[in-house]
């Protein structure tokens, strides 16, 4: 299914890495330390500005890990603002309407999570063939406390992310049960965000 194209608009012009090598370098470390050490909360730097209401980390990631060989897939309220639009022309990736097609899934603040196992979860061959899905949230802080453990955590790193739905635990467990295939999340509020890899156990704590 081919979406309709038109031409960008000026938001979707505008808002790109200024520098787009060394910014887009800069936000691929940062995302590979958030990987190796889940629950550590990273703070964007580049000025990228992406329409609204896709936040400034998740803007940055999508022009980092996103290009033309990279299906995108949109949460509604993304896919009817310029957000389409801006990733086409500062990364080149395409938009998909199919879960299962996307390398990358965004999906805006407040938005009801469905099934994980509708993205693509890899192979046993390939599990790296999987969706990594980009959530934004209220707040990376100040919400109900989780404990994290597995590769990457020394013994517990807890966490506390903001508007996070009651079913993301069970969605999650799910999710674990799938290794090594599954999908990969990546949590941002404005310019900051978190890494939970596919590996990593997520068990609620006592407020």
């Amino acid at each position: 299914m081919s979406l309709k194209t038109e031409a960008p608009g000026n938001d979707a012009l505008a808002g790109g890495f200024a520098e787009p090598v060394f910014h887009a370098q800069s936000v691929f470390k940062l995302m590979m330390d958030a990987m190796a050490r889940p629950g550590t909360i990273q703070t964007v730097a580049p000025d990228a500005l992406p329409p609204a209401p896709l936040g400034v980390a998740a803007g940055a990631i999508a022009l980092t890990l996103c290009d033309h060989d990279t299906p995108v897939w949109l949460s509604s309220g993304l896919a009817k603002s310029a957000v389409p639009q801006w990733l086409g022309f500062h990364s080149g990736a395409p938009v998909t309407p199919e879960k299962a097609e996307a390398r990358f899934a965004f999906v805006e603040a407040g938005t009801p999570l469905s099934s994980f196992g509708l993205f693509a979860a890899g192979t046993q061959e390939y599990p790296d063939r999987s969706t990594t899905l980009v959530i934004e949230l209220a707040d990376i802080e100040g919400g109900r406390k989780l404990a994290l453990m597995g590769p990457g955590i020394k013994t517990v790193t807890d966490t506390a992310p903001l508007g996070l739905p009651d079913t993301f635990l069970r969605l999650w467990m799910e999710n674990r049960a799938l290794f090594p295939r599954g999908i990969d999340i990546v949590l941002t509020s404005g310019s900051r965000f978190l890494c939970l890899p596919r590996t990593t156990k997520i068990t609620a704590t006592e407020m």
